[in-house]
């Protein structure tokens, strides 16, 4: 089985400069911060050889590398709890909707999930997998985050106490919508990998993804 990576590297008098100052052990800031708009925060590419991440700006028709995006959720997302289980018992959450008219019209982001930049006939049954492998806020493991389609069907939740809502397959060549909801705010770090078959090998990519949550 081969998954391929992807891997960041600083040479040359830049890695020098970056050790001096001591800039290396401190994340620098995300070139591009996303508030509002259609935006496919998952949007899955195939070059040939690599499959990859991105999110891409629809609005811009613009792809941009999870590292360089912060999505920002302004306190204008903060709406009353609908009451689903999951989402527990605060009286508030803060509410990226699938329906984009309400998203427009509280000045949020209209997230989505793609896979319609990979065509038929090359992942095996035309079908690849997004998985939420992990979920912190403020550098913690949280059980705050959820993706949810409709009424209260869940697409994804960081709730640790479940192996359930981690995974999820898609068809090549859709565009998705889901409500993103986050119980608290905060500075989210949400690692997802997309994940499919090529010739009977397993490609795959894995990225970090930054939520700043605000009161």
């Amino acid at each position: 089985m081969r998954t391929h990576t992807r891997t960041l590297t600083i040479t040359g008098s830049l890695a020098a400069a970056l050790a001096l100052v001591g800039l290396a052990a401190t994340p620098a800031a995300a070139a591009t911060t996303l508030s509002s708009g259609h935006v496919d925060v998952l949007d899955a590419d195939w070059d040939g050889n690599d499959l990859s991440l991105h999110v891409h700006d629809e609005e811009t028709d613009t792809e941009h590398e999870p590292a360089d995006v912060t999505l920002s959720v302004p306190a204008a997302a903060k709406t009353a709890n609908p009451g689903h289980s999951f989402l527990g018992s605060g009286s508030q959450v803060w509410l990226l909707p699938e329906d984009e008219a309400l998203a427009n019209s509280r000045g949020v982001l209209y997230p989505g999930i793609s896979t319609e930049h990979l065509s038929t006939g090359v992942f095996a049954n035309n079908t690849v997998t997004y998985t939420l492998v992990s979920a912190t806020r403020n550098g913690a493991t949280t059980e705050d985050f959820s993706v949810y389609k409709g009424s209260a069907t869940r697409w994804f939740d960081s709730d640790t106490t479940t192996a359930n809502f981690k995974s999820r397959t898609f068809g090549v060549g859709t565009h998705n919508h889901a409500s993103w909801a986050f119980e608290e705010a905060g500075t989210y770090q949400l690692t997802f990998r997309v994940r499919g078959t090529v010739s009977g090998t397993t490609e795959s990519d894995t990225e970090v993804f930054t939520v700043v949550v605000s009161n």
